[in-house]
This record gives structure tokens, C-alpha cells and sequence, in this order.
């Protein structure tokens, strides 16, 4: 018997050596750039770009937002462009994704991109208006577009390329996503994979309200020590908020890996034993209302420490292959209740069709 077990465990690690470029002894995806340097990156990105990643105004009785996770966009971006389509047409405030984005390599990402072009294409003829404006030097109209409610998006000014246009798409960084130096890729499209943002709700005594949004870079199954500092010093929930007139209603925490195994033979959270204590105690202290997991491409639902963990199913072609419910979409009402669904994708690959 031992003898098949030791043949099974060659084999296993044969595989793992041959499909990724390096493997810890724990099994986690090594990235070209480790963890610290990517988040030291992301936060000086951060703050000076935050108008990128800046807040919005909820209107009406609710605002949704849509989740989605583990894509693995190779060379078939059907689940994505629909994920992006979905979110659109159906008003979402936002998306946002829980890593694994894409597998690393240089074309899987140009098709990435090109879907997310596709999307702000259609993002502008829902949202924005078409004008004129006349070029001198070419004696004619050019168009340009403009965002007639920009306290709704990052989109002010106006654009004359769509592919200027910010489309309201939020990532954190997945294992695979940082693999084979892929943060390159990652971070010439995404930039930040460590920020937050907020969702005006309306006053309340003169005091402003928010919704909080935190993403956080967890691909190495490490916080490390920067992020660490980072949010000890209190850079994830703005100690002074209070003080200005400002308070958190409720927050939403987004992550790459996992915390809690969806059954026992799925992999559990590979953060070392002190920091899933110190995120645990870290959630409840934000009150957080909901923390969204990927990686392990399993359901999973589950209350713990007052706060709701939902780890999602992967949605990629390749790993479900059949039509499901892959994403979530959150409702937020006025009143800050807060409710769920899963959303139904209906894509098939086309070597499935």
C-alpha cells in the first residue's frame, strides 16, 4: 500500500513542478514578486491614483453590487464578457472579482483586456451621452463622451477614447494570477491589488453615511508583514472618520484565499495560524457584514463570529463547463439591510455547444 501512496505522491509532485514555476512546500504558488512588494507598490499606486478607486453615491431604494471569482480567462472569455454584461445591463453600482483572473500568459491577458474594452463600450452607451465638439485642425466634429452623473462613477471630464473610460470592475490579485512574474500583466491593467472605497448613503443627524469596501491582497496565502502594518495603523478603517462627521454603516471585505474549507476534503486557508486570527479578530472589529473568498472553486456558506463568509465556485469554462450560479449579487437597501442571490451564468464553451 505504501508503495502506492509513495508512486501517487511522486506523480503529484511531478505535475506540480512541471505546471507551475515554483511550489512551496505547502503546496501555494510562489510569485516572481512577493508579497510585500506588491503591496508597498499598490498602496504608493493607491494613494496617488485614488480618484481611480473613489467612492459612490447610492440613489434610490437600494444599490446592488455583483461578485464573481476564479475566471482563468485563457483563450475563451465568454464567462467574463458575461459577468461584464451582466453587471451593466442589469444597473449594478459594481463588480467585483475574487482573483485568478486570468492564467498567466501574455495572450491570456491581451484577451482580458479586450473583453474589459469590450465592456467599457458597453458601459458608455448605457450610461454616458455622445456629443460634439468641433476640431480645428481637422475642419470637422469629433465625438466625445461624458458621464452626465459622475458622483454615481470615477468618470469625470470627458473622452474622446473609450478606452479611457474607468469601468466600475474591482479585482483583488489571485495565486495564479502572480505566478510566472504574471503580477506584470496583472498590474499594467489593474494597478492596485491592496484599496478601498466607500458608497455614500445618505445623512443621518448631520453625520455622513458610508458603506466601507475593502480589497485586500492575500495570492501568496499571506497578508505579510507591510500589509499588516498597514492596517494596524488603521489605513483600512480611517480611525478619524468619526471625528470629521463621517461613519461606516457596513463593510464588505474581499479576498483571494479561502478561510474556511466548503467540506473536509477541500483545502482550508494556507494563512499562517496567527494572522487567520488576526483577520478574524480584524473583520468583527470592522463589523464586517459580509467577506467574499475564492479560490477554492467550491460553494460555501457560513456565519462565524457574527460575520457572513460566502466562498464562491469557480467561474471559469474550463473548471465548470456547464451553465450555473457562479456570482452573487448583493442587494443593499436604504435602510442598510442587507441581502444576497446567486446569479445564474448561462455561457457554454463553444466546444461544448
Amino acid at each position: 500500500m505504501k508503495k502506492y501512496q509513495y508512486i501517487i505522491l511522486a506523480v503529484v509532485a511531478a505535475v506540480l513542478l512541471v505546471s507551475c514555476e515554483k511550489v512551496s512546500p505547502i503546496g501555494i504558488l510562489v510569485a516572481g514578486t512577493g508579497v510585500e512588494d506588491r503591496v508597498k507598490m499598490s498602496y504608493k499606486y493607491f494613494r496617488e491614483y485614488k480618484s481611480e478607486f473613489s467612492g459612490f453615491d447610492a440613489q434610490g431604494d437600494e444599490y446592488t453590487f455583483l461578485v464573481g471569482s476564479d475566471s482563468h480567462v485563457t483563450t475563451d472569455c465568454g464567462r467574463m464578457e458575461e459577468m461584464l454584461k451582466r453587471g451593466i445591463d442589469d444597473g449594478d453600482m459594481f463588480m467585483a472579482h475574487l482573483g485568478d483572473i486570468a492564467d498567466t500568459k501574455i495572450e491570456y491577458y491581451i484577451n482580458l483586456e479586450n473583453a474589459l474594452n469590450k465592456a467599457k463600450k458597453w458601459y458608455v452607451d448605457k450610461y454616458f451621452k455622445k456629443d460634439f465638439i468641433y476640431d480645428e485642425e481637422i475642419n470637422d466634429s469629433i465625438p466625445y463622451y461624458y458621464d452626465p452623473n459622475p458622483n454615481y462613477s470615477a468618470n469625470v471630464g470627458i473622452f474622446t477614447n473609450i478606452e479611457d473610460v474607468h469601468i466600475p470592475f474591482y479585482p483583488v490579485v489571485g495565486n495564479h494570477d502572480i505566478t510566472h512574474n504574471g503580477w506584470a500583466m496583472w498590474s499594467n491593467i489593474f494597478h492596485s491589488s491592496f484599496y478601498d472605497f466607500y458608497v455614500g448613503v445618505g445623512y443621518v443627524d448631520d453625520i455622513l453615511i458610508f458603506d466601507h469596501f475593502i480589497f485586500l491582497d492575500t495570492a501568496s496565502g499571506t497578508l505579510g508583514r507591510e500589509q499588516v502594518n498597514l492596517i494596524e495603523q488603521g489605513v483600512m478603517d480611517d480611525r478619524n472618520m468619526e471625528e470629521m462627521g463621517i461613519k461606516t454603516r457596513n463593510t464588505f471585505v474581499f479576498s483571494h484565499t479561502n478561510i474556511f474549507r466548503p467540506r473536509s476534503v477541500e483545502l482550508a486557508s494556507t494563512f499562517a495560524r496567527e494572522e487567520l486570527y488576526f483577520l478574524l479578530n480584524k473583520f468583527r472589529e470592522w463589523n464586517v457584514t459580509i467577506a467574499f473568498l475564492g479560490h477554492v472553486h467550491k460553494w460555501d456558506d457560513r456565519v462565524f463570529g457574527d460575520v457572513q463568509y460566502l466562498t464562491l465556485d469557480s467561474m471559469c469554462e474550463a473548471n465548470n463547463p456547464e451553465p450555473g450560479d457562479y456570482l452573487v449579487r448583493v442587494h443593499v437597501k436604504r435602510n442598510g439591510t442587507v441581502t444576497w442571490e446567486k446569479v445564474h451564468m448561462n455561457y457554454t464553451p463553444n466546444n461544448k455547444k
